[in-house]
């Protein structure tokens, strides 16, 4: 059977995206890892560029833990203990000690009675909202939710679904006032950083706007925080933005290991009753293979280090150093967004002007990402740099000294 027809109208489709500014590409490709030397931190080779050494600018890696040793030798020595892979999803014979005790561990460290990990945090939002939306919830969610939210809404069906200005909490109670008698359950539903600008969600005003109304509900109004980007990235301790934002009533939290913790995987933490409920109803988790043993023994080495003094030293510097590039960024007259997290947005609102930069950064060994609309509305055109734990002084003297040559 030919494919030729149906490559037309791929080939079509793909056209489309790239007049739309959306097409990503093709991918970057690390060819290999230069260990933190003198005062300088990693070093990429990527495919194409040789020995070219690159700087990355653009890492969720906010504590580098992946290339810590510590973290390396208790997934090798997992991997050795229980083999390469889980063999089977885990209610057949894929759960081992680990995975369990990584979920305890996670529970603990978020205070919460019960976790339940997946295989990314995008499959665990996927996999939680349709089993907690029923054919007569409401779900209300901010404008500039992350798409796996997005998508789990679109895919969950719902009897409606209302979306609130980014962090406009009028817009929100407005939207819960609107739910009122037209179902049984209402769910608010928010990134907890919001990955493209480095802001947070208010969780104090959305806990006291669920609780005000909570009794209005047959089935209650229940608040789902994905917080990917918070945990291990903000926050005294590195528990995120409920800890930034003082604020313990979020129902359920979701994160991921793959970005402060340097890992794999996705997870979530709550009540008992609720994880007991989606352990046995989210077709994410019932019919995909869990994350590797080692990957859970390598979680639980990060979270052991996360949770100590080396843990808060960590995240100490990753504060000052966050705050020494964006007051360099001004102080060479950038517009930035204003925020203590490491993602830190150089608005340029321009998309040329975006390309033009990044690529200019990338000749100087600097791997950035540029967001262009339709990512972003048009001028919101931004560069988004990442500040992590493993740059040093140097590392982000360099990026700011060629921004200068750039503006010069």
């Amino acid at each position: 059977m030919s494919l030729s027809k149906i490559e037309k109208v791929l080939s079509q489709e793909l056209s489309g995206l790239k007049e739309k500014g959306s097409l990503k590409g093709e991918e970057t490709v690390i060819t290999g890892v230069k260990q933190p030397q003198g005062d300088k931190g990693p070093r990429y080779f990527i495919q194409g560029y040789g020995d070219k050494e690159f700087l990355k600018m653009n890492s969720n890696s906010y504590l580098g833990m992946g290339l810590r040793k510590e973290v390396i030798e208790a997934e090798e020595e997992a991997t050795k203990e229980f083999g390469a892979g889980p063999g089977a999803v885990r209610f057949i014979s894929g759960t081992y000690k680990p995975h369990v005790e990584l979920e305890r561990r996670l529970a603990r460290f978020h205070n919460k009675e019960a976790g339940m990990i997946f295989s990314s945090a995008y499959a665990t939002v996927m996999g939680i909202l349709s089993p907690l939306i029923s054919k007569d919830t409401i779900v209300i969610s901010d404008a500039l939710n992350h798409n796996s939210i997005i998508n789990a809404i679109r895919l969950s069906r719902p009897k409606d679904k209302k979306i609130y200005g980014h962090n406009n909490m009028d817009e929100l109670e407005s939207a819960i006032k609107e739910s009122l008698g037209n179902c049984q359950r209402a769910i608010i539903v928010t990134d907890g950083i919001f990955s493209m600008r480095g802001d947070h969600a208010s969780l104090s005003e959305i806990a006291d706007l669920a609780e005000k109304y909570d009794p209005e509900f047959e089935e209650g109004i229940l608040t789902i925080v994905d917080d990917s980007h918070g945990v291990g990235a903000i926050g005294e301790t590195g528990r995120g933005v409920t800890e930034f934002t003082h604020e313990d009533r979020i129902d359920i939290l979701v994160s991921t290991m793959g970005k402060a913790l340097g890992i794999n995987g996705g997870y979530l933490v709550s009540d008992a009753k609720v994880i007991e409920y989606l352990r046995e109803t989210a077709p994410f988790y019932i019919y995909s293979n869990p994350i590797t043993v080692s990957e859970a023994s390598a979680a639980l080495k990060t979270l052991e280090i996360l949770d100590s003094d080396t843990g808060r030293k960590l995240l100490k510097y990753l504060r000052e150093t966050t705050a020494y590039f964006r007051k360099g960024l001004v102080d060479l007259e950038y517009e930035v967004i204003k925020g203590e997290h490491p993602v830190v947005p150089l608005m340029v609102r321009d998309t040329k002007k975006t390309i033009a930069l990044v690529k200019y950064l990338k000749d100087k060994g600097i791997l950035s990402t540029g967001l262009y609309y339709p990512v972003v509305p048009k001028g919101d055109e931004e560069i988004r740099f990442q500040i992590c734990a493993d740059h040093t002084k140097y590392d982000v003297d360099y990026v700011l000294e060629v921004l200068k040559e750039y503006k010069a």
